[in-house]
C-alpha cells in the first residue's frame, strides 16, 4: 500500500472513530432526543415539533411496542427456544425408557417442552342465538374447575357490563370451537371480582362482586350457571343478591364444616356469610382484603392485604375481636397483594404483589422458600394462575406479557407478547389447562385481550376451525 493511501485510510478511521464517539456523547444530550431512523435531533420541549410533540411517556411507549412487534414475530416463528439446554420430547422419552426419570417429573418435563413450542391460533367466538362475531371487550374470564367452561365479564360500549359462559368442543386431532351463550343480565356497575361457587353441585353457581355507585349499595351475586344455557330448565335454581359495601375480593369455600359459604374482602374487614340463611360473621382487618382463597382439608381462609399483610383465619374459631388472635398464622411481602393461590397439600402459599413479586410461602415456618422472577406490575389488580399437575405457574404483567415458570425451580420457561399493542384496556385475561373443554379436551392456553380470544395449541398440527368427524 502506497504512503499516502495509508494516511488517507488512517485518517478516515480516525474521522469515524470521533464521529461515533460525538454521536454517543451527544444522543443523550438534555432537551433533546436523537432518531436514528431520520439521524437527527428533536426538542423534548413543550411547544417545539407542533406537529407531532415528543414526552418521553411517548418515546417510551414506542420503544416498547417496537419490542412488541419484534417479539411477536419471533415468537409467531416456528422455531421456539427451548427451556432448557438439550432438553425435547425424544430425550425425555428415551430417559423415561431407561428408568430415568420418575412418571412425575417426565410429565412435568413434558410440559415444559410443549409450552415453549405453543402456536398462537384466533378463535372466532359466535354467539349462541347471532351470527356476529363477538364486539364488547373482555373483562375477566374464569374458567371451572374442569376447564369445561369459562365465565366471562365484557365491557359494554355504552357502559356497565354483561356477563356470559363460553362453551369449549374439541379433539384431540381436530381443533378448538367455542360458543358464547347469550347471558341474561346486564349492570352498570364495575365487577371486581368473580369466582365459582358449588351450591347444589360442582360449580353450579357463579359469584360477582359488584361495586356500588351513586345511591346504588355495593352487593355479592349468586348467578346460577344454568342461566347462561341454551337449555334452561324452568327453576335455573338458587338466585340471590347481598347487599354489602364495596368488595374486593371473594371466594367460595369446599370444605364440609362451612357448607355454602363464602367470603368477601373488604376495607379493613372480612365478612364470612352463609349463602342460605345469610347469616354474617364480620373479622376485622387493619387493611383493605385483596385477594382470598379457602383451604380444603380445613375451614380456613387466607386472605392478602393492601398493606402486604397475609393471613389466615379458622372458621371453627370464635374470637373475632381487634385483638386479632383469630389469625392462625400471619406474614408479609413488600407490598399489596393481588393474588394468593394455595396449593394442594396446603402447606405452601403462593402470593404475587404490586412490586411484580411472586413468592412461594412456607405456611408452617412462615418463610418465603422461591421467587419468580421477571412478573411485571405497578399498581394493577393482577391474578396469578397455578397449574400445579402440569407444574406451571402463569401470570400477566402490567406490561402486557404472559410469563410461565417451573413450579419446581421457579425457572421462566417462556415470555409471550400480547397480540395488541399494550395498554391499560389491552392486558390480557389467561386460562391454561391439560384438557381445554373437559375430559377430551385440547391442552394449551386460552388469551383474551380486548374482543379477540386466541389458542395457544401444544399441537403444531393444529388446524383452525376446522373438526374432524369420528376423532373427538
Amino acid at each position: 500500500m502506497k504512503r499516502g493511501n495509508w494516511r488517507s485510510s488512517g485518517r478516515d478511521r480516525h474521522r469515524q472513530h470521533s464521529q461515533s464517539q460525538w454521536r454517543s456523547r451527544h444522543r443523550s444530550l438534555p432537551g433533546f432526543y436523537f432518531d436514528p431512523e431520520k439521524n437527527r435531533y428533536f426538542r423534548l420541549l413543550p411547544g417545539h415539533n407542533n406537529c407531532n410533540p415528543l414526552t418521553k411517556e411517548g418515546l417510551q411507549k414506542k420503544e416498547e411496542e417496537r419490542k412488541r412487534s419484534a417479539l411477536l414475530a419471533e415468537d409467531d416463528g416456528s422455531r421456539k427456544k427451548a427451556p432448557r439446554t438439550g432438553l425435547n420430547s425424544a430425550l425425555l422419552l428415551q430417559k423415561r425408557h431407561l428408568g430415568l426419570l420418575p412418571p412425575s417429573s417426565y410429565s412435568r418435563l413434558v410440559h415444559e417442552v410443549k409450552v415453549s413450542g405453543m402456536q398462537r391460533h384466533r378463535l372466532g367466538v359466535q354467539s349462541s342465538n347471532s351470527t356476529s362475531p363477538n364486539t364488547d371487550n373482555f373483562h375477566l374470564i374464569v374458567a371451572d374447575s374442569a376447564c369445561e367452561r369459562v365465565f366471562t365479564v365484557n365491557d359494554v360500549s355504552h357502559g356497565g357490563c354483561k356477563y356470559g359462559i363460553m362453551n369449549f368442543h374439541g379433539c384431540r386431532k381436530g381443533s378448538l370451537s367455542v360458543e358464547m351463550c347469550d347471558n341474561l343480565y346486564f349492570t352498570n356497575r364495575k365487577v371486581n371480582s368473580v369466582c365459582w361457587a358449588s351450591v347444589t353441585h360442582t360449580d353450579s353457581h357463579v359469584l360477582l362482586c359488584l361495586v356500588g355507585i351513586s345511591q346504588t349499595p355495593g352487593c355479592v351475586s349468586l348467578l346460577p350457571a344454568s342461566l347462561f344455557s341454551n337449555f334452561n330448565p324452568d327453576q335455573p335454581g338458587m338466585l340471590c343478591s347481598f347487599k354489602i359495601s364495596t368488595a374486593w375480593s371473594c371466594a367460595w369455600c369446599l370444605n364440609p364444616q362451612a357448607d355454602k359459604t363464602f367470603s368477601t374482602g373488604l376495607s379493613r374487614r372480612v365478612i364470612v356469610t352463609d349463602a342460605v340463611t345469610g347469616r354474617r360473621a364480620t373479622y376485622l382487618a387493619g387493611s383493605d382484603v385483596l385477594a382470598q382463597q379457602f383451604a380444603v382439608r380445613a375451614p380456613v381462609l387466607f386472605n392478602g392485604c393492601r398493606s402486604g399483610e397475609i393471613f389466615s383465619i379458622d372458621l371453627r374459631q370464635r374470637d373475632r375481636g381487634r385483638s386479632h388472635g383469630w389469625k392462625t398464622s400471619r406474614f408479609f411481602q413488600e407490598s399489596a397483594i393481588t393474588s394468593i393461590q394455595l396449593l394442594q397439600d396446603e402447606n405452601y402459599l403462593l402470593a404475587a404483589d404490586m412490586l411484580g413479586k411472586i413468592k412461594l410461602w412456607d405456611i408452617r415456618v412462615k418463610r418465603s422458600v422461591k421467587q419468580y422472577e421477571g412478573h411485571h406490575n405497578e399498581y394493577a389488580y393482577l391474578p396469578i394462575h397455578v397449574n400445579e399437575p402440569e407444574g406451571l405457574l402463569l401470570a400477566v404483567g402490567q406490561d402486557c406479557y404472559t410469563r410461565l415458570w417451573s413450579l419446581h425451580d421457579s425457572r421462566l420457561l417462556r415470555t409471550i407478547p400480547s397480540p395488541h399493542p399494550a395498554g391499560k384496556d389491552s392486558i390480557p385475561n389467561v386460562v391454561f389447562s391439560s384438557q381445554l373443554g373437559g375430559s377430551r379436551g385440547l391442552p394449551g392456553l386460552l388469551m383474551a385481550v380486548r374482543h379477540d380470544l386466541y389458542y395457544y395449541s401444544y399441537n403444531k398440527d393444529y388446524q383452525d376451525g376446522l373438526t374432524l368427524e369420528g376423532q373427538c
